[in-house]
């Protein structure tokens, strides 16, 4: 199982949940039997960061919610041969980016009558007393513009190597897939640890069990087989995660071109989730009342009073600014609507995890059921071998089948003595039709093992020592019985 988290930098509390897990399988191992169990036949790789540097500037400098959702690579998003040169200004100095206003008598916002921290559109018909001008911040390389090149700009999560778009179809694409050096870290880890069968990546936020296609709508990666195992484990999901929805990406949020879960997927056909962590649990007003608490900032700030008695908002409060001369900031903090509240936090990771774990438990556990030795005329034998897949997963999904993205499992018997002379795959053992793999009988090919299924193999030996049966997948893990 490979867990990631804070592959958008500001997206912080996915490497909490990551780090949370490795956490509670260590100090449960020993003493919670399901965890031990679990620990004893599954290997978990978890990278709680993958963006460790840009989550570092998000905590320590200056940022909305929102940024830098890149990493810090230097780029010149605004094409003046200069790079990262206009970004935010922590005007005040408190470690938020928030919102700038100006009173204008011509301006076109009104401060809410019900929570004047909240910024409203004025009527058609009604005078206006502000003017917005946007994120903190003043025009430092003199073109006339605001805050429009700061560090990056280009999306760790649109840089993967399935169904990437260049960055005039996919905004963040960057150059070319997996030009980011850490997608690339993570890419060159996965390929060498073929044994991946399950991922799990964490973001921020809105409460979401995500599985892919990402892009585009007719995207037919994702085969029928396996959707019904996503489909098993997100409505588990539902039930482990109150408020989250399970969703397809494409169909029920946005398209998304070059995805890492995607790539995860379609280039290594691992079953993978994404979540976007944490929910306000439906706390908000019904519909029917007024209009402004159906707004999403008119639901935020009033979770920010009666729940966080107001630390999640930046009041007005008068600046001068070099440019707009005499203006007002506030607005919300970086660490509120992005990132769960403090009170909420491990009641999101154990929930988080918990789903995790049992996606994880799911996957592909061989073990060899029974071996059947009939002596046959001539000195010959022959050896029937059912393999079963303890657990609900495929010890290879149909898209790593369809596509030979890792080999087959092997069914092999050795012995000392031992002759193979033939070796089949049992296609029906009701009606006990076989087919035979004449190249290497020793060692069958069996392109799956079905979830909670078996496979029956067979062979014809020359012989009387004792017979050792192996079922190695790369998946699935390895088993081995003697018989005589």
């Amino acid at each position: 199982m490979y867990i990631d988290g804070n592959i958008h930098s500001n997206e912080i509390q996915g490497a909490e949940v990551a780090l949370y897990t490795a956490w509670f399988l260590a100090e449960s191992y020993g003493s919670i039997d399901w965890i031990t169990e679990l620990l004893d036949t599954k290997t978990f790789y978890i990278v709680p960061s993958i963006n460790p540097d840009a989550r570092d500037y998000f905590i320590h400098e200056g940022n909305t919610p929102h940024s830098p959702r890149s990493g810090m690579l230097p780029r010149d998003d605004d094409g003046d041969g200069l790079v990262d040169e206009d970004g935010f200004d922590d005007l005040d100095g408190d470690g938020n980016i928030v919102q700038m206003r100006k009173r204008d008598p011509n301006g076109r916002w009104l401060p809410d009558p019900d929570d004047p921290r909240i910024m409203v559109r004025a009527r058609p018909d009604e005078k206006g007393e502000y003017t917005l001008l946007g994120w903190e911040g003043i025009d430092n390389d003199g073109d006339g513009r605001v805050n429009e090149d700061g560090p990056g700009f280009y999306d760790p999560n649109r840089n993967w190597a399935w169904q990437w778009q260049p960055k005039y179809v996919q905004y963040g694409a960057d150059r070319y897939p997996f030009s980011i050096p850490e997608n690339r870290a993570v890419a060159d880890f996965v390929l060498a640890h073929p044994n991946i069968a399950g991922a799990q990546s964490y973001h921020n936020s809105g409460g979401m069990i995500l599985r892919g296609p990402g892009a585009p709508k007719d995207d037919t990666t994702y085969k029928r087989e396996d959707l019904r195992l996503y489909d098993f484990l997100g409505k588990l999901g539902e039930d482990m995660l109150p408020g989250y929805r399970y969703l397809t990406v494409n169909k029920d949020l946005y398209q998304v071109y070059g995805g890492e879960l995607d790539w995860l997927y379609g280039a290594r056909g691992i079953f993978t989730f994404t979540n976007e962590l944490w929910t306000s649990f439906n706390f908000y007003r019904e519909k029917s009342e007024k209009e402004k608490w159906d707004s999403k900032r008119g639901k935020l700030y009033r979770f920010d009073r009666l729940l966080l008695f107001g630390e999640g908002v930046v009041p007005w409060h008068a600046y001068q600014h070099p440019r707009y001369g005499p203006i007002e900031i506030g607005g919300i903090k970086k660490a509120w609507t992005r990132t769960a509240p403090s009170f909420m936090i491990e009641d999101m990771c154990h929930r988080n995890m918990a789903f995790t774990l049992f996606h994880a438990y799911h996957l592909p556990l061989v073990a060899i059921d029974s071996v059947s030795i009939v002596p046959l005329d001539g000195g010959l034998r022959r050896v029937d071998v059912v393999v079963k897949n303890l657990h609900a997963i495929p010890t290879r999904s149909a898209q790593d089948v369809a596509n030979h993205i890792t080999r087959p499992d092997i069914i092999s018997l050795a012995g000392p003595g031992i002759e193979v002379l033939a070796g089949f795959i049992v296609e029906n053992p009701l009606l006990d039709i076989a087919r035979e793999q004449k190249h290497q009988p020793d060692r069958i090919r069996v392109e799956t093992i079905p979830g909670m299924g078996t496979v029956k193999v067979r062979w014809i030996v020359q012989g009387n020592g004792e017979i050792t049966v192996t079922a190695e997948s790369i998946k699935g893990g390895r088993d081995e019985a003697r018989a005589r």
